[in-house]
């Protein structure tokens, strides 16, 4: 396939490095800075610099940029998408985007369904994409009403650059899982870094700090995107999230060991179940 890749930031840039790895597809690289996708040429990450009217030729087109920049741009370039192409997102939201995505898919003849790589880093950037970072990562699809022979497409695409776990669901779905599983830790290790105790951190901490801050290092404009365009899906993990601490913290202060060892067991005994 001839396969565009819009946005040649971490996520966009390993998309089109795993695809020079392991695949044959010619890959097109777009990007708002043009010394970044000169860059993806140089280090053969890419087979040429694309530009809105070489969306034609493409027969899949990846959006790897900020939710409502896919959405932008294919409002502003839709007109150079080949009819019948298949446009995809990587967007760590979906429910936000996804039906206007479909309704420009309507509007121009292409064919939508979302997806997102379940894999980063805590640095952004083409210079930290990576050929292997979807190895033994999961690929969630969000169809949108797109036909199986696409979602087919995605997945074999998927699998053949290292995703070993393939999950279909929908946007309301994904986006209620993802606030648990992806914006919740980003909240916690951001609250828990601003304790005036971190800047003396060094010496005093091992495993637990470093598990527990890692995310925090976090680019501030995307992720504030993303957990406003999922708000009712977070506020809801964070309600829970808060209440649990609470509990805690009350049986802390009133020196309640009964009820402070139950709680702790109750966490212990759902990561055990978990065989994680």
């Amino acid at each position: 396939m001839n396969i565009a890749v819009v946005g040649l930031g971490i996520i966009g840039g390993s998309f089109c490095k795993a695809f020079k790895k392991y695949t044959n597809h010619h890959i097109i690289g777009m990007n708002r800075t043009l010394s970044t996708a000169q860059k993806a040429l140089d280090t053969g990450a890419i087979d040429e610099i694309g530009a809105p009217e070489t969306l034609g030729k493409a027969d899949l087109i990846i959006l790897t940029m900020y939710p409502q920049a896919d959405v932008e741009f294919i409002e502003k370039n839709g007109n150079y998408i080949k009819k019948g192409a298949l446009v995809t997102d990587a967007s760590g939201i979906k429910k936000a985007i996804c039906p206007q995505l479909k309704e420009l898919a309507e509007k121009y003849g292409f064919v939508f369904a979302g997806s997102h790589p379940m894999a980063g880093k805590e640095k952004n950037g083409f210079d930290v994409s990576d050929a292997d970072l979807y190895k033994n990562a999961s690929y969630i699809i969000t169809p949108c009403g797109a036909d199986q022979k696409y979602i087919d497409i995605l997945s074999e695409l998927a699998k053949s650059i290292g995703f070993t776990t393939i999950k279909i669901t929908t946007p309301e779905e994904h986006d209620r899982m993802i606030a648990f599983t992806s914006q919740l830790p980003h909240v916690l290790a951001c609250s828990y870094v601003m304790s005036p105790c971190c800047p003396n951190h060094k010496g005093f901490s091992a495993g637990s700090y470093r598990d527990v801050s890692r995310v925090a290092n976090i680019n501030s404009k995307l992720w504030s995107e993303l957990f406003l365009e999922n708000k009712e899906p977070l506020t809801k993990e964070l309600d829970i999230l808060i209440g649990n601490i609470t509990r805690i913290k009350d049986a802390i202060k009133n020196e309640d060991k009964e009820t402070l060892t139950d709680l702790l067991e109750q966490g212990h005994q759902i990561k055990k179940a978990l065989g994680e």
